[in-house]
């Protein structure tokens, strides 16, 4: 079904060329439904393979999604030109008075700073306190889950003795939830980063409850009892070449670093890699839309309770 972008945006010819059905402004207007909104905090800097790869996996549903664009108001991205930002993209003061039946949360590169540190961390904070009363469900995806759980439950974030870079198995801990529901009892997930959050600090916290985890990657999938908040520590959303892009990129650097694990066939990296988590991203991006935001969002979006209370 449709997901409802900026026409212009680079996401869309990318989407119609692989025959996902983008639909313009006016279509969606003669539509007698009320499409879901979503609002996407992109904090990644390459923004616009974020914004194709989460266009992507939230069109694949048979609901119809309205995506809205924001990013920090005080940062500057190095990587996404800034005609982009200024066309596509607006602040967290533009959209404070709407409401929303969800909102994505990304990650970002910026894992080595303790939290306070981070240039738009006060801004950040802002933002998810207003997500209590303002929006439905929200989804934190990687350092932006550990952003939340910091900020929600006080969780801090660990350094690994080594990136965790690579495609790694994961099953599901709880499995009357339904963000899992028709998964398989092994399911890959990609991860990249030098941080994790400790199960035991989680267990500490008695309105979150673990999904899903993985023996190395630890902790993947947590939530609250409602699914209001949702954690993913992964990167589900990545293409089939995105890790291979940041293992050239450091290698052509010069900095230690390994190829993916579980990426190339036989840990090769002349060979071409090998996808092996797309029906687990678009699974649980679809999960989320149906049973954590269609099936339980108040149709007048004003009427959203106070999570906070």
């Amino acid at each position: 079904m449709p997901i409802r972008i900026p026409n212009e945006l680079p996401a869309a010819k990318t989407l119609k060329d692989e025959n996902i059905f983008v639909m313009t402004e006016r279509r969606a207007v003669a539509q007698d439904i009320r499409p879901l909104k979503i609002l996407l905090l992109n904090l990644m800097p390459t923004k616009i393979a974020t914004e194709t790869q989460l266009s992507r996996l939230l069109s694949n549903t048979p609901l119809q999604v309205e995506l809205e664009l924001i990013a920090p108001r005080d940062h500057v991205p190095k990587n996404t030109p800034q005609e982009h930002m200024l066309a596509f993209y607006r602040h967290f003061d533009d959209v404070r008075e709407n409401n929303y039946d969800g909102m994505v949360i990304t990650g970002a590169p910026v894992e080595h700073l303790p939290f306070e540190e981070v240039e738009y961390w006060e801004e950040l904070c802002g933002i998810m306190e207003w997500s209590k009363s303002h929006v439905h469900s929200t989804f934190h995806i990687c350092w932006g889950a550990q952003a939340g759980l910091y900020y929600h439950h006080g969780i801090q974030k660990h350094p690994l003795e080594k990136k965790l870079f690579g495609i790694f198995p994961h099953i599901v801990e709880r499995k009357s939830n339904m963000l899992f529901r028709g998964s398989d009892d092994v399911f890959m997930v990609p991860h990249s980063r030098h941080t994790t959050i400790l199960r035991e600090d989680v267990e500490r916290v008695p309105e979150l409850k673990i999904l899903a985890t993985s023996p190395e990657a630890g902790v993947y999938a947590l939530s609250t009892e409602n699914g209001r908040q949702i954690f993913i520590t992964g990167h589900s959303e990545y293409d089939a070449l995105t890790l291979e892009q940041e293992y050239l990129r450091d290698k052509n650097l010069g900095k230690p670093i390994e190829p993916p694990k579980n990426y190339y066939p036989n840990d090769d990296d002349t060979q071409p890699p090998r996808v092996t988590w797309r029906s687990c991203a678009n699974l649980l991006y679809s999960n989320w839309l149906n049973y954590f935001v269609y099936q339980t969002t108040p149709f007048d979006l004003g009427a959203i309770p106070d999570s906070s209370k």
